[in-house]
Order: C-alpha cells, then sequence, then structure tokens
C-alpha cells in the first residue's frame, strides 16, 4: 500500500483502519471477524489503527488489544479520542488523563500515538448552544485555555506521542484552532463527495470541509479523511433502518444522480465513494469496516487510485 507524509509524524499509509466497523456500530459482525479484520489490515500494510472509547464502549480498542497482545507490529501506530463535552474546569484533567488510561489499558499499549479531541470545537455564544443536547460540545475558548495546554503535558509526560481534534465542530472554530499555536499534529475532517457530515452536522450553514483541509496543509497540519461513504448513505443501499428524516437517509436520496451515474460506469457506489475520496487532499482516509470482505474491497480501491478528473467532475455533477 502506498504511503505518504503524515504533517509533522512521518509517513502513513493510504488507507487508516478505523474503529466504528470494530466496535460494531455499522452492521453486523463478531469478535473474531473483528480481530481477523485488524491484523489482516496491518498485513495489507495498513500502519494506523484510529480508535476511540465511544465506538462500542471500549469494544474497538479492545480488539486491538486481543490481536496484538500490546505489541504492535513494526510501523504501525495507534490513535484515540475522549468525547470531553464541558465540564467543569477543574475536572477537566482528571477526565482526560482516565480516558488515556482507559485506552491504554484496553489496547494493551503504554503509549498513545495521538489523542484527539472528541467533541466538537464551538465559539461561545454560537446558536449551537441553544440546542437541548451540547453533551458533544466543547467552548473554543477552554480549548485555547485549558485543553490545548494539557494536551501538551501529556505530549511532554509521555502518555502520548502527538495530539489533533475532530474537525467536525463548528467549522469557523476548526479553521482557527488550526492556525493558532501550539498547532495539533492532526485533524479528522469529512471527506466525502456531498461534503456532509450527515448526523454528525449540529450547526446552520456550510460544513466547509475543503476549507479546513487547505487550512490544515498550509499551516503543516495531517488530514484525516473520514465518512467517506458518509455512514452508507453513498452505499448502493442503506444496510440499516432509518427514519425519513433522518440525516443520513437524506442523504442517500441525494446521492440518487450518483448511484445512477455508478450504475452506468458500472461501479460499486462504495468503491467509487472511496476512491473519490482519496482525490481530495487528505494523507490517510479512515475506513469504517466490519470485516475483512469490506476491508478488502477498500484496499482495493485504494490500489485503483483516485478517479479521473473527467470521472471526478461528472460525480460532482451528479450530486449538485
Amino acid at each position: 500500500m502506498r504511503s505518504q507524509t503524515f504533517g509533522r509524524l512521518g509517513m502513513v499509509s493510504t488507507l487508516t483502519l478505523g474503529g466504528g466497523g470494530l466496535g460494531q456500530l455499522w452492521g453486523a459482525t463478531t469478535r473474531e471477524e473483528c480481530v481477523a479484520t485488524v491484523k489482516a489490515a496491518v498485513d495489507a500494510g495498513i500502519t494506523l489503527l484510529d480508535l476511540a472509547p465511544r465506538y462500542g464502549d471500549g469494544k474497538a480498542e479492545q480488539v486491538v488489544g486481543e490481536a496484538f497482545g500490546g505489541r504492535l507490529p513494526a510501523g504501525v501506530r495507534v490513535t484515540s479520542k475522549c468525547n470531553l463535552g464541558n465540564p467543569p474546569l477543574a475536572r477537566i484533567e482528571r477526565i482526560l488523563r482516565q480516558s488515556i488510561e482507559a485506552s491504554l489499558r484496553l489496547t494493551q499499549l503504554d503509549r498513545l500515538d495521538v489523542f484527539l479531541l472528541h467533541s466538537n470545537i464551538v465559539p461561545r455564544g454560537n446558536a449551537m448552544w441553544r440546542r437541548v443536547d451540547t453533551s458533544r460540545f466543547v467552548p473554543q475558548e477552554v480549548f485555547e485555555d485549558t485543553i490545548r495546554p494539557l494536551f501538551e503535558k501529556f505530549v511532554a509526560e509521555g502518555l502520548i506521542g502527538a495530539w489533533g481534534v475532530t474537525g467536525i465542530g463548528h467549522p469557523d472554530a476548526i479553521v482557527a484552532v488550526l492556525g493558532q499555536d501550539p498547532k495539533p499534529a492532526v485533524v479528522q475532517v469529512i471527506a466525502n463527495l456531498l461534503d456532509s457530515p450527515g448526523g454528525l452536522k449540529f450547526f446552520d450553514g456550510p460544513a466547509k470541509p475543503r476549507e479546513i483541509m487547505a487550512t490544515a496543509q498550509a499551516n503543516g497540519v495531517a488530514v484525516m479523511g473520514i465518512r467517506a461513504v458518509q455512514a452508507g448513505a453513498l452505499t448502493a443501499a442503506l444496510d440499516r433502518a432509518l427514519p425519513a428524516n433522518h440525516p443520513e437517509t437524506i442523504d442517500y436520496a441525494h446521492a440518487a444522480g450518483y448511484r445512477a451515474l455508478c450504475e452506468e460506469l458500472g461501479e460499486n457506489p462504495a468503491i467509487l465513494a472511496h476512491r473519490y475520496a482519496l482525490s481530495l487532499p487528505i494523507d490517510t482516509l479512515v475506513l469504517g469496516v466490519k470485516n475483512r470482505q469490506e476491508l478488502a474491497e477498500c484496499v482495493m480501491a485504494a490500489d485503483s487510485g483516485p478517479p479521473s478528473p473527467e470521472i471526478v467532475a461528472r460525480i460532482d455533477a451528479s450530486v449538485a
């Protein structure tokens, strides 16, 4: 598998194995199959495993611990995250530290290579704070004044190798954070042909993922592309029952022209969606696979490379 520069963190494989499928969030699978999928991913040349406690209440991290017994193959790195929310300032360090320690225990490792804030960074006073559920939100100034210095402290202590942010918060806040020092080493950004975060979007207006990618590149921040098939909306058929007004159902309907184009071209929509994501300015694409067959399809997509500029233009037109 091809590798490319991962910001200031060296090299990374074109694909990253995500923990959502390993945590059994994306449809039925088994623990045994998930362990086998992790091993197959590494055998295929994948060098980054992207985990989080939220992925199956720790199941994804347990799978990696079981697969390698705390001894990762040479060159393989692991990320994890913390959905912090907006607790009292005095509790933030304890929550972050306990999250890291729990991830280390489950993965059987002694250090996380990258630790990311899993919460949405939101400017204080933004309309997002008027939502009923704000448990995923962190005030931008709390990130800047408290969380970021703690991340730097954890690096100095050797608990983590680097830190990053999940770029699905308010886009203006993410762009601002990427330009400030100390900068994150990594940002995770929506990378799909709809530019859609789907059910992860809690703000009004466009998500601006391509502006976030460009800002990250300009500041030397590595970009991990996520949600290439937009939680199934860019596949041939949704694999779970969702209400008609669900964001993924709406995106699936929006992609009808894309599926028609795939039929014309004789392409699998999921595979072409992954190839499209690889045409975007990202350093690695995080997969949401839950078994070895889905993994093999994604590896095949990466081997095929991005679509031609002509096909990219036709895809863009199909969902305009």
